[in-house]
């Protein structure tokens, strides 16, 4: 009977403990989902730079009582532009929408607003990134729904589209609200 060497057993080893990650990490019930370590937990501080003459998003809007969310955006940021709509339609609502201009042209920014609408209560900008850091941004559009104890219910990286809106973003503002 042939002897089995032991380096012939690792390479089969290494392949079936690869699959068993690989079958483990497909098993997520939405593997385009990023966790948040924030979501639960108060929001981080807003440290913003005025941006035009736009009213200034300060903390203590954060803090206040209601249910708001905070949105990271860009002018060059295709799928902000895609986004825009709806959250425009989400002011005209009656929702509170915070925006943090990302490391952004202060003109364009401006030009953006001018062009698609602003449907932010205030605004400012994240002129170096530091508040994004903060917040554990991944990048543009982020938004985060905040309850009115400045706690983070929800945290969704990318474009806020018409069906996101309805499977994600509005049920999470409803289990703001009840808190």
């Amino acid at each position: 009977m042939a002897k089995i060497s032991p380096l012939m057993v690792i390479p089969p080893l290494i392949f079936f403990g690869l699959a068993a990650l690989f079958f483990v990490g497909m098993q997520r019930d939405n593997p385009n989902e990023l966790p948040s370590a924030l979501e639960g937990r108060a929001a981080p501080g807003v440290q913003l730079a005025q941006l035009g003459q736009e009213k200034l998003f300060e903390d203590k809007a954060l803090r206040a009582s209601g249910v708001k969310l905070v949105n990271f955006w860009a002018s060059w940021c295709a799928p902000c532009r895609v986004e825009h709509p709806n959250l425009q339609a989400m002011a005209e609502e009656g929702i509170t929408i915070y925006g943090v201009n990302y490391k952004d042209d202060p003109a364009k920014a401006l030009n953006f607003l001018n062009e698609l609408g602003n449907p932010y209560a205030a605004l400012g900008a994240d002129e170096t990134g530091r508040m994004a850091l903060n917040w554990g941004l991944y990048g543009v559009p982020e938004t985060y729904v905040i309850d009115g104890d400045g706690k983070i219910i929800l945290r969704f990286a990318g474009p806020i589209t018409s069906r996101i809106l309805e499977s994600t973003i509005r049920p999470a503002i409803e289990a703001a609200s009840a808190n």
